[in-house]
Order: C-alpha cells, then sequence, then structure tokens
C-alpha cells in the first residue's frame, strides 16, 4: 500500500517505497505496472515530490498506459510507411472524445491488471478514472460521430487519421445558478493532457490576407499579410484488442520569436509588441466562437481555414515521402492513396486549399488538380437546417484569403458553364444551385454547394435524412449526378457505449451468449433473444440496471443536491438544447403532469407511475431561447422537487455540463429515453443508439436514426408519436392560414407557467413563440403544439407499460442490485 504523510495536519498519499520505481514500458503483470506507474511518479514528475494522491496517480497512471500505447503507435506508423495503403483523413472541426484513460486500458486489454497495480499503490482505478478532465475538442453529435469513426477505424485496422484543432478551452463550462445557464472556459489544458505528443517537427505555415500575384507565366502566388505556425499535437487511438493505434492530430497556433517585436516591448508598447502572438492564440481557444461580429466572423473563418490547410499541407507532405522507384512523385496517383472526408461544411475550404497547393506550390495545371480534387474529398452533410447550411460572406472571404475565392469563382464560373452546355433545362435553376450568391445586399458563398459541386460522394447520415437530402435539399444536383448520393447511418462503438460505460450489463451478455465477440459484432445481440422469457436471464438484466440506477441517483445528488428514487421510471433527454430537438416539447409535458398530479387526491396519486424526468445538454450563449427552455427546466424543478406532495410521484431534474463522461453514467441507468425532434430535421441522432444499445426504450418521432431503430428493436419497444415529415410542410402552411387548433391540454400547461406557479421570470417571449400564426419567433414552427396531444397519449402508454413491467418484475432493492453487482 502506499504510504502516508502529514503535511500541515494532514495526511497525504506519498510514492509507496515497497513497490521499486522501474521502467517497464511494455508490462503485463500487476506488479511490474505498479513499478512503471512509480517510474512514472518520479521520473516524469509534473508535481511536487513524494506526492501520490489521486490527481498524481492519474497522470502517472496515464503516462505508464501511453508508453504501450506509444510503441503499438510507432510500429503502427511503420507499417503504414512500409505497405503504403490508401489512407482516409478525416477532417473534422469537432471531437468529442471524453475521457481516454478507461477506453485505452479496455481496448488494450488491460483492465483488471491495472486496477490490481493501483490497489498495489493505493488506489482503486475507478478514482483513478474520475480525476481525469473530458478532453474539450466537441459539443455534439458531429464531435461524437468523429470520435467514434476513430475508434471504429482503428479496431478494423483501417489505416485512418483524424485532423482537427486543440480546443484550449472547449465551447464552454456549464454551470446553472438562479439565472439560468452561465458558461465559463474549460479547464481540461489548465494542467496538461497525458495522452498528447506535440510533434515539434510537424509544423506547417498557415497564411491570412495578403494579395495575389500574378507571374508572366499565368501562375499565381497568394502572398503578404500575416503567416501563423500549425504545430501538430498527436493523441493516439487505439483500437480493441488490436496491435492497431491511429492518430487524431490536432493542430495548435503559435507565431515564430522573429515575430515578437523586441523594439516595441522595450518601449513599453506590450500587447503591439506580441500582437502576432495574440492573435495565434486566438485561433485554437475557443470552440465555435461567437459570430455576431466581422471579427467573430474572421476568427471562425481562420479557424476554418487553419484546419484545412494544415491538414493537407501535412497530408501532401507525408504523400511526397513515399516516392515511385524513380523518386519521382506521381500527382495521378493521389487520389488512390489519399482519401479526404469533410465532416459538415466546416472544412470546405479544404477544396479550394488543394487545388492552390496543386497548382501554385506543386506547379499543375487547373484541369489535373481539378480531377486530383474531385477524386479525393467526399462530403458528409449533417443538416437541412438553413442556419447550419454555412454561408460565408463574401467580402469576409476576399479580406481574409484572396487566392481562394479566386478558385471558387473559377470552380463556380465551370459548374455553370456545364449546366449550360449539357443541362439546358436547369439554367432556370442557376440561382440556386450556383455556388456564388451575388445579391448585392448580401452576396455570400454557398459552402454545401460548393462540397456537392465538388466532392465525388455526398453522403447523409439516416435513410430518412438521405431522403429528404436527395428529394428535397439537393434534388437538382442529384439529377446532374445520380450516382453522387448515398446514405451511411450514423453509428456508434460499443466499445465505449457499452463494454466499457456498463461492464455489469456486458458480463450478463458475454455469459448469457458464452462469448465476448458480440463486442465487435452486435449482430451476436440477436441471439439473446432465446432468453427473453428466461426468469433467471430478467432477473439479472433487472438487477444489472437497478444498480445502475443506484450509481446514477447517487450521481444526481452528489451533482444537483436532488435526492431521486432509483424505484421510479427513470425518463432522460440529454443533447444540445435546440427548438428542434424540443425539450421544450418535454418539460411542457412534466408541467402538465404536475398539474395533474396536485389536482389528485393522495389516494389517487398512489395509482400513478413515479417517474424521474432528467433533462441534459448545453444551449449556445447567444441562443436566448434555448437557455431559456434550460431556465424553465431549472425552475420547474426547483418547484416540483420541494413539494412534498408530488414530489414522491414525479422529480424534474436539469443535469448540468453535460459532455461524454455525464452520458456514460446516465445512458446504463436510462429505462425510458426522449427522441422527439421536429419529424425531418433531426439529420439522424447517435444518443437515440446509446440508450437502446443498454436496454432503454424510446419514445419519439419517425425522425433520423429513429426510424431505422425502430425496424430493428420493433414497434412494441417505440412509443411512437407526432406528426410525419411528409406531413409537416402542410401542417406548417395550415398553421400560417390559422387553421390550427390547439389542444385543451397544451393551453392548461402553457397557462399554469404564465401563472407564476413555477417563479416570477417572464416566459412569455419563450411561450410565444408556440402562438400566433406566423412572423418571427411566432408561429410555432417546430410544431410542438400540434404534437403535444399525441406525445401526451404516448406518455400514458409509457405509465401503463411500466405499471404492467413492475407487476411482473421480481421486487429488488438498491441493496440488492449493489450486492449482486458486487459479486
Amino acid at each position: 500500500m502506499a504510504a502516508t504523510v502529514k503535511t500541515n495536519g494532514t495526511a497525504k498519499a506519498k510514492i509507496s517505497e515497497k513497490i521499486p520505481s522501474a521502467a517497464h514500458p511494455l508490462a503485463e503483470e500487476p506488479t511490474e505496472i505498479a513499478s512503471n506507474i512509480n517510474y512514472h511518479a518520479q521520473y516524469s514528475p509534473h508535481f511536487s515530490p513524494f506526492k501520490f494522491e489521486p490527481e498524481q496517480a492519474f497522470y502517472a497512471t496515464a503516462e505508464s498506459v501511453r508508453d504501450r500505447l506509444i510503441k503499438q503507435w510507432n510500429e503502427t506508423y511503420s507499417h503504414y510507411h512500409k505497405v503504403n495503403p490508401k489512407q482516409t483523413y478525416y477532417l473534422s472541426m469537432e471531437y468529442l472524445q471524453g475521457r481516454a484513460l478507461t477506453n485505452a486500458v479496455g481496448n488494450l486489454d488491460v483492465q483488471d491488471a491495472y486496477a490490481d497495480a493501483l490497489k498495489q499503490l493505493g488506489h482503486e482505478l475507478e478514482d483513478i478514472v474520475e480525476q481525469e478532465k473530458d478532453a474539450a475538442l466537441g459539443n455534439g453529435g458531429l464531435g461524437r460521430l468523429a470520435s467514434c469513426f476513430l475508434d471504429s477505424m482503428a479496431t478494423l485496422n483501417l489505416p485512418a487519421w483524424g485532423y482537427g484543432l486543440r480546443y484550449r478551452y472547449g465551447l464552454f463550462k456549464q454551470c446553472i445558478t438562479k439565472a439560468g445557464q452561465e458558461e465559463i472556459a474549460e479547464d481540461w489544458l489548465e494542467k496538461f493532457s497525458p495522452w498528447e505528443v506535440v510533434r515539434h517537427d510537424v509544423v506547417y505555415p498557415i497564411r491570412f490576407f495578403g494579395q495575389v500575384e500574378v507571374h508572366p507565366t499565368g501562375s499565381r502566388k497568394w502572398v503578404g499579410g500575416e503567416v501563423i505556425q500549425a504545430v501538430a499535437y498527436d493523441v493516439p487511438i487505439p483500437g480493441y484488442k488490436t496491435k492497431n493505434t491511429n492518430s487524431l492530430r490536432l493542430w495548435d497556433a503559435k507565431a515564430s520569436s522573429n515575430d515578437f517585436d523586441l523594439f516595441q516591448f522595450n518601449d513599453g508598447q506590450y500587447e503591439s509588441a506580441a500582437l502576432l502572438h495574440s492573435r495565434a492564440q486566438q485561433i485554437c481557444a475557443v470552440l465555435y466562437p461567437g459570430d455576431a461580429t466581422e471579427n467573430g466572423k474572421l476568427l471562425r473563418l481562420k479557424q476554418q481555414f487553419f484546419l484545412c490547410s494544415a491538414s493537407l499541407q501535412d497530408i501532401i507532405a507525408r504523400f511526397k515521402e513515399r516516392k515511385d522507384e524513380k523518386d519521382e512523385i506521381k500527382w495521378s496517383q493521389f487520389p488512390s492513396k489519399v482519401a479526404v472526408q469533410l465532416n459538415d461544411t466546416h472544412p470546405t475550404l479544404a477544396i479550394p486549399e488543394l487545388m492552390r497547393l496543386l497548382m501554385d506550390d506543386e506547379g499543375l495545371g487547373w484541369d489535373e488538380a481539378w480531377d486530383i480534387t474531385a477524386r479525393t474529398i467526399a462530403y458528409t452533410n449533417h443538416t437541412v437546417l438553413p442556419e447550419a447550411l454555412e454561408k460565408w460572406s463574401q467580402a469576409v472571404m476576399w479580406k481574409l484569403l484572396p487566392r481562394h475565392m479566386q478558385i471558387i469563382e473559377e470552380i463556380d464560373k465551370r459548374f455553370i458553364t456545364m449546366i449550360q452546355s449539357t443541362r439546358p433545362d436547369l439554367e432556370g435553376k442557376l440561382a440556386g444551385l450556383c455556388i456564388l450568391d451575388n445579391n448585392p445586399q448580401k452576396a455570400v458563398v454557398r459552402m454545401a454547394n460548393l462540397c456537392v459541386v465538388s466532392a465525388h460522394t455526398v453522403n447523409g447520415v439516416a435513410q430518412l435524412h438521405s431522403d429528404i437530402l436527395k428529394a428535397e435539399l439537393f434534388a437538382d444536383y442529384v439529377s446532374i449526378w445520380p450516382a453522387k448520393f448515398q446514405n451511411k447511418t450514423n453509428g456508434i462503438t460499443p466499445r465505449r457505449w457499452l463494454r466499457f460505460c456498463n461492464p455489469e450489463l456486458s458480463h450478463i451478455i458475454t455469459k448469457w451468449l458464452k462469448t465476448d465477440q458480440w463486442v465487435t459484432n452486435l449482430d451476436l445481440l440477436t441471439n439473446l433473444r432465446q432468453f427473453a422469457d428466461d426468469s433467471e436471464f430478467q432477473g439479472e438484466w433487472e438487477l444489472a440496471k437497478l444498480g445502475s440506477k443506484q450509481r446514477l441517483a447517487n450521481y444526481i445528488l452528489q451533482v444537483t443536491g436532488v435526492s431521486i428514487d432509483p424505484n421510479s421510471l427513470f425518463d432522460i433527454q440529454v443533447k444540445r438544447i435546440h427548438e428542434y430537438k424540443r425539450q421544450l416539447l418535454n418539460i411542457l409535458g412534466a408541467v402538465y403532469r404536475y398539474k395533474k398530479l396536485k389536482e389528485m387526491s393522495p389516494e389517487d396519486r398512489k395509482n400513478t407511475t413515479p417517474r424521474t424526468i432528467m433533462i441534459g445538454g448545453k444551449a449556445f450563449a447567444t441562443y436566448t431561447n434555448a437557455k431559456r427552455i434550460v431556465k424553465l427546466v431549472n425552475d420547474v424543478g426547483a418547484v416540483v422537487n420541494n413539494d412534498l406532495e408530488v414530489n414522491s410521484f414525479l422529480k424534474v431534474v436539469f443535469v448540468p455540463n453535460y459532455n461524454v463522461s455525464v452520458a456514460e453514467m446516465l445512458i446504463p441507468g436510462s429505462e425510458l429515453s426522449q427522441h422527439i425532434s421536429t419529424a425531418g430535421m433531426e439529420a439522424s441522432g447517435t444518443s437515440n443508439m446509446k440508450f437502446a444499445l443498454n436496454g432503454c426504450l424510446i419514445i419519439g418521432t419517425l425522425d433520423g436514426a429513429n426510424v431505422e431503430i425502430r425496424e430493428e428493436i420493433g414497434e412494441d419497444n417505440f412509443f411512437l408519436f407526432g406528426a410525419t415529415a411528409d406531413e409537416v410542410p402542410r401542417l406548417r402552411k395550415e398553421r400560417e392560414e390559422g387553421m390550427f387548433k390547439p389542444d385543451p391540454r397544451f393551453e392548461e400547461a402553457k397557462q399554469f407557467i404564465r401563472s407564476g406557479a413555477f417563479g416570477s421570470y417572464d416566459y412569455n417571449p419563450l411561450l410565444e413563440s408556440l402562438e400566433g400564426n406566423s412572423g418571427y419567433g411566432r408561429g410555432d414552427y417546430f410544431l410542438v403544439g400540434y404534437d403535444f396531444p399525441s406525445y401526451m397519449d404516448a406518455q400514458e402508454r409509457v405509465d401503463e407499460a411500466y405499471k404492467c413491467g413492475l407487476l411482473k418484475r421480481p421486487m429488488m432493492s438498491s441493496v440488492d442490485a449493489l450486492t449482486f453487482l458486487n459479486m
């Protein structure tokens, strides 16, 4: 065990003297692993000597695990260099990685060995894991999908790299106060990340502003402006039970020492002396900085170009390392060795940047450069929401990236010429199809159009979403290039989202299937159906679920101070707060439920289904209505949870600062999850998959991946409600014409909020968005009022199903569950 030392009267753990400090980077036995951890605590020091509290133990443990990863990493890189396969390069502004320690020891299959080693050092692995902060590199499903892809590609031994930005402060850390949501900077890099390796030899120049020189030969060169450096930080991505370890390369921005004006500094002009250093630091400071001002727009555009330029310079450098036997670079082979996947429109500038690098730096002509670019780049569309289909001001683009605007103009001109010569029937639609919208009031570059015109493949992320893209958003493009469009329904990694976050259920699945091969082949889970009516199997499953609910209840008490009953129905909706995701529908339903409980007699309440409603997610800092929804959820919870008449039957909890680690706690304990977006507006969703994988039923609309999940799990396991995607346009039109008649329950819930039952905050602006027939911020664009009655009817079916299920279940206490889980 670790010894302790008293400092100022407080007992503190110190480095064990009984365990030798010896380097064993590839250790597999717990004793040698403990020695290697001890070695890092002493010889890779980041803290005061002799300290070995949980935080210090985490960093030493992570560095011990990293030893093993680096060996696999180097071997993987060497193998790729030798074999020279085609490699995938995934460009994404977001990666929602979560904690790395559990994932790493799990994928390396050394979890038990590290648990034993840490016990020898006086610590528990579960406690050490809690010391790690989530990497603040993403926000929602876009970033989580990217991270799942990296895990899966590594597990499948696919040669793949991820490229992203190393945000120091992330999006924000969410704090909940009486005023609602408040945002503070993330602190995941306040000390350092033990997983990243800075590559001081991988540095590329990134230019902004400047002008374009035209040479006598007709070639062009972008010069002048300001130049900063992109520095590579690599994070290892291990595959599950494989030697393959791929890379996530994150770029950080810095200025060189030559850009520091020593004369100005000594003259007292401190800020101007380090101006370029300050500007460089801004680029990777925050994910999605506010863009209401021109400076904000410039910063966002800088971020996007910084990612694209650094990544493509790196990709080209790696390609040029692999010359043929004659020491020649064959650019025609570039698309057979390089696949660049754009994760949404954020990395669209990769298209003109690849053209620029090939033409201006490598000397290729337009036709050859275009052929290479078009055969290299593919595009994933993640949304049909107009505000998310990026459009950049042409004036801002000309100012920041003049050479790229020249290239985009030429791409657009050639596309228009092609349409005029081959598809004269589309000439009348060219204004909407072309890349440049030259409206004199607001001239913009349509980034999605640029992606579709340039990429060899365009995919949606769920079958319904892909169908909408082909039938509506990109219908005319489909008539030009029908083979270009396809569907790739999003997915999740079963390692993080079942095997590691829900080990008890995983153990049961492995026990009954008599194999753990399901971890990489989920089709094997269908073999559990034969045990569906087995009482022993049901009992084990229920105990695992109850144990997860108890852990979740303890967590909720810890972070919110609210005590919740594990024997109530755990009803969870966690995702980015947005009006189309309709957390407002959820909380209006909760308000109505609370009002009806208040009106019941004590005896009638006993016949209801006790329910704990949990809602979590971040509202973008400038999204006023989303922040009002967060405020409303908290205000409702404050009243309901302290109402002694009903709080045994209903609790409402807002789970703060939702992230991957919080999801890993919530999802195993869930029984009902809400995926209730307006049909046709959620591209896919991936949390629905995570909940379903953990044995949770879904209440939802026919939207995104809900459609395919419902087909797989069966209609009986999905509580369906709401308008369908093809009905939505007609319903909106009818609303504009004054034909909508609200359900009395809907009106009752709104009026109850307006009565002041949940405090004095003015919710009229939020509720008015659900009222009226048309106009900005009115007219209930997301059909909350239309879907409310069918939503409430579906919730009644949930209550009945849960009651029926309880009658069939053996009586279990939380103690029973925890006893079972600790066996």
